[in-house]
């Protein structure tokens, strides 16, 4: 085997880094694409409905899908071109069930138009953007700073992957 690591510039290890979040970020953005397809699958399936008592119904869960896929999203975007996200997140969490409820009182054919196209919109973030963009980072508040990618996998993918399956659940039973 060559021996070629001692002439490696910290440039050549970033270009690698650069190699891998490339590689990720199209698996994060095939994996939001394949959470999008999942919900718009579910959705059909979702009447309108109020509450219950028990926790939220599948309307309502589709309602936060909706909030949780424009919030991310636009982090992700705002963060990646270097602008700054103007966003609390603790504050932003503490007001999304009264978004969540505003939101409910939509129909799930449009909430659903609303999630798709916010996936798309970030989707199109994920494989477009340079992989530099999204290692950028921002202080969303309370000394919590994250990356556009760590927003865009956790709080969004991860998030959204999540609560389809417990969608899926709430339409089984």
């Amino acid at each position: 085997m060559k021996i070629e690591s001692p002439a490696f510039t910290l440039d050549d290890v970033k270009a690698f880094m650069d190699t891998y979040l490339d590689r990720e970020r199209t698996i994060l953005a095939d994996r939001l694409q394949a959470a999008s397809d999942r919900l718009a699958a579910l959705a059909p399936r979702i009447r309108f409905e109020s509450g219950s008592t028990s926790g939220w119904s599948a309307h309502e869960l589709l309602a936060h899908l909706a909030v949780l896929s424009k919030f991310y999203g636009v982090l992700v975007h705002r963060i990646s071109t270097g602008q700054p996200p103007n966003i609390d997140l603790l504050e932003a969490v503490h007001l999304r069930d009264t978004v969540g409820h505003q939101m409910s009182q939509l129909e799930p054919a449009d909430l659903l138009r609303m999630a798709m196209a916010d996936h798309q919109r970030t989707i199109e973030t994920l494989r477009t953007g340079d992989p530099k963009a999204l290692r950028r980072s921002a202080e969303l508040g309370e000394g919590i700073t994250m990356t556009a990618e760590e927003i865009a996998r956790l709080p969004l993918v991860s998030h959204l992957e999540i609560h389809l399956d417990q969608l899926e659940r709430l339409l089984e039973s």
